[in-house]
C-alpha cells in the first residue's frame, strides 16, 4: 500500500469533503454523513480514569515502601561486600522511579478530574444556549 492509499484510507478521499472521523464514533455517525449527529461526550470515562490514576498513585506508594522495609538491615553482616552498595544503588533508583510515578499519577488524577468537570459544565452551557435559541425560535414563529 503506498502512501498516499494509506492516508486515503485513514482520512477518507480528498476532495470537497474529508471523511475523517474519530476511531470511536461509528462511520457515518455525523448528521452531515446521514447519520443521526449523534456523536456525543461523557465525564464518565473521564472520572474513571482519574479513578484508577488514584489507584495507581496509591498501590505505587505502598510498593514503594514495601521495597524500602524489604531492604532494611540488608547492611547489617555485610560491611564490605560490594554487592551491598550496588543493591543500595538499585534501591534509590527504583525508590525515586516509584516516586516520580507516584507523583505523576497524582497530578494526573487531579488533571482528569478537571476535564470531567470542564466538559460537563460545557455541555451543560450548550444544552443551555441551544435551549434558549429553541425557546426564542419558537416565539419568533408565533408571532
Amino acid at each position: 500500500m503506498s502512501y498516499s492509499e494509506h492516508w486515503q484510507e485513514l482520512f477518507g478521499p480528498t476532495g470537497d469533503g474529508g471523511a475523517m472521523r474519530l476511531a470511536s464514533a461509528p462511520p457515518h455517525a455525523g448528521a452531515d454523513a446521514g447519520g443521526t449527529g449523534g456523536l456525543q461526550h461523557s465525564k464518565g470515562p473521564w472520572t474513571s480514569a482519574s479513578g484508577t490514576a488514584d489507584e495507581l498513585r496509591t498501590r505505587t506508594e505502598a510498593s514503594r515502601s514495601a521495597l524500602g522495609r524489604g531492604c532494611e538491615g540488608i547492611e547489617t553482616g555485610t560491611a564490605g561486600l560490594s554487592s551491598v552498595a550496588a543493591l543500595r544503588s538499585v534501591l534509590t533508583s527504583w525508590e525515586e522511579r516509584l516516586q516520580a510515578v507516584r507523583d505523576e499519577c497524582d497530578q494526573l488524577t487531579g488533571n482528569l478530574l478537571k476535564v470531567a468537570k470542564d466538559m460537563g459544565e460545557t455541555e451543560t452551557g450548550v444544552k443551555a444556549s441551544f435551549a434558549g435559541a429553541h425557546a426564542s425560535g419558537k416565539a419568533d414563529e408565533r408571532r
